[in-house]
């Protein structure tokens, strides 16, 4: 299959979502505290239901597992930021009111089959909210493989962003977000940068999110002296695509030993590696598994890097 139809429709959804995304990152949101304490914002379930009411438009068998959940816009409490997401959403979809964005978000309550899509409404929400690196994240999974991947990375690269695509064996693109439609897709070819100050590996922001002691140490086993590049989100899997850094490094933090990751932080990102010439695995140098879960239950750890230094990064790490 092509999967042109299917790219099409991604890439349109994830545009429409980084455009009112940008609007509310405009007005400097609150954030709204989650059950588990992590951070949300009216632009988290605005582009969700956008992309969500785009992907079920154009494929309407198709389930979508996405991260936001519409039960904290349901309450009483959350009213007045219902209105405010109604509002956002109107000026790229004039056709909702409250009951429909509801509606919207929760189509992304699918569950993983043969077939579904994943989402990150906002990859790197603290980032977000910080007016720093985030990323729309959306992926089409077919048999366990990712097939299609999309990342709309507004804060990232020249001003206005750029997105990243991919469609698997037909490779990876860029485009400026900001003049889209009137630019040429730009193929990325990952080479073996040695560049000083690209030969660098990326790591997130959040301490929390890895072992970044750890990740220091295999970094310069392997010859990397540089600072690293911190980034919330998959903006980091499009620096390692664009030759921004040849390493992304995400080992498991002693703290959290029970953590695994979830698919849609890693789907859209790993397929704009591979496409690009890159190599993403588990700590143990297994693929990441996008079949079975949410959750990427038997994998430890995610390293991507420009293919070249892959199998080094893994032999340090059994050293």
């Amino acid at each position: 299959m092509s999967f042109a139809k299917e790219q099409q429709a991604a890439i349109e959804a994830c545009l429409r979502a980084a455009k009112l995304c940008e609007r509310v990152r405009s007005a400097i949101p609150k954030a709204i505290e989650k059950q588990d304490q992590s951070p949300v914002t009216l632009a988290d379930f605005g582009s969700q239901a956008l992309i969500c009411q785009y992907i079920r438009s154009a494929f309407p068998d198709d389930p979508i597992v996405a991260e936001e959940s519409p039960k904290e816009l349901m309450k009483p409490e959350h009213a007045e930021n219902l209105k405010q997401v109604v509002q956002y959403v109107k000026e790229e979809n004039s056709d909702v009111d409250e009951k429909k964005i509801i509606e919207w978000i929760g189509y992304g309550d699918g569950h993983v089959t043969d077939r579904f899509w994943t989402l990150d409404p906002i990859d790197g929400t603290k980032g977000f909210i910080r007016q720093d690196q985030y990323a729309v994240a959306l992926a089409l999974i077919v048999g366990g493989d990712v097939k299609v991947g999309v990342l709309a990375c507004p804060a990232y690269g020249e001003e206005g962003g750029l997105l990243f695509y991919a469609v698997r064996g037909q490779g990876s693109y860029t485009q400026p977000i900001r003049s889209f439609e009137t630019t040429i897709p730009t193929r990325i070819y990952i080479t073996s940068n040695t560049d000083s100050d690209k030969f660098r590996f990326t790591e997130s922001v959040e301490g929390a999110h890895g072992d970044q002691s750890k990740q220091k140490m295999i970094a310069q086993r392997i010859g990397i002296s540089a600072e690293p590049l911190r980034m919330d989100s998959q903006v980091k899997y499009g620096a390692v695509a664009n030759g921004d850094a040849v390493l992304y490094l995400r080992l498991p933090n002693p703290g959290r030993g029970d953590y695994r990751e979830n698919i849609w932080d890693h789907a859209a990102g790993t397929i704009i590696v591979e496409e690009a010439g890159g190599k993403v695995s588990d700590m143990d140098g297994k693929a990441l598994n996008f079949r079975d879960n949410e959750k990427m239950l038997h994998n430890r750890g995610v390293i991507v890097s420009n293919g070249i230094i892959h199998e080094q990064v893994l032999e340090a790490l059994k050293n």
